[in-house]
């Protein structure tokens, strides 16, 4: 009777794989079928018909991608340089006339003094590359040389006597 019984309760505690295919079955299925969940629920998520970046087709849309990605300009090499005072004027008196985001206003010696000090070839450098809230000019409307004439019109108004640079002298012909 204790052999029945024993029989019984290892009967009981097995679990519903009774064969090795079976387990064999029940493995491959246990892989396979969450990868294909996992598949449908990305389908069905990105299945939404959501509009592409680009895919405006309008005349204002076309022509946004396909718009030039850079410019050429082209300038009179030959042109007369400004003086500082026009360069001053047209671009540096936005604020230095009024010392706009802590900038030396324009003839005020005890701000511009410590800048002096430095010489005029840290005051272009600053000129040219930006410094604090100054944007860089060098490559602006105006080449390097109408900047550092700026530059010493706006030091010397402020005590400064720096010369205004000269401009660069025409290269010789080849004979």
């Amino acid at each position: 009777m204790s052999d029945n019984h024993h029989d019984q309760a290892h009967e009981d505690h097995t679990g519903p794989v009774k064969t090795p295919l079976q387990m064999l079955l029940l493995s491959f299925f246990s892989f396979v079928v969450p990868i294909f969940l996992i598949i449908g629920l990305v389908f069905y998520v990105t299945s939404a018909n959501k509009e592409a970046p680009g895919a405006d087709d309008s005349e204002k849309g076309v022509a946004m991608r396909i718009q030039k990605v850079g410019t050429v300009e082209v300038r009179d090499a030959n042109r007369p340089l400004k003086s500082g005072e026009e360069v001053y004027k047209a671009q540096c008196s936005a604020c230095h006339a009024t010392g706009a985001a802590g900038s030396p206003k324009f003839g005020d010696a005890a701000a511009w003094g410590p800048r002096i000090k430095t010489g005029f070839d840290a005051l272009m450098n600053s000129a040219l590359k930006g410094k604090g809230a100054m944007g860089a000019q060098g490559g602006g409307d105006f080449s390097d040389i109408e900047v550092g004439r700026a530059a010493a019109f706006m030091a010397n108004a402020a005590g400064a006597k720096f010369e205004e640079p000269k401009a660069p002298a025409a290269p010789a012909e080849a004979k």
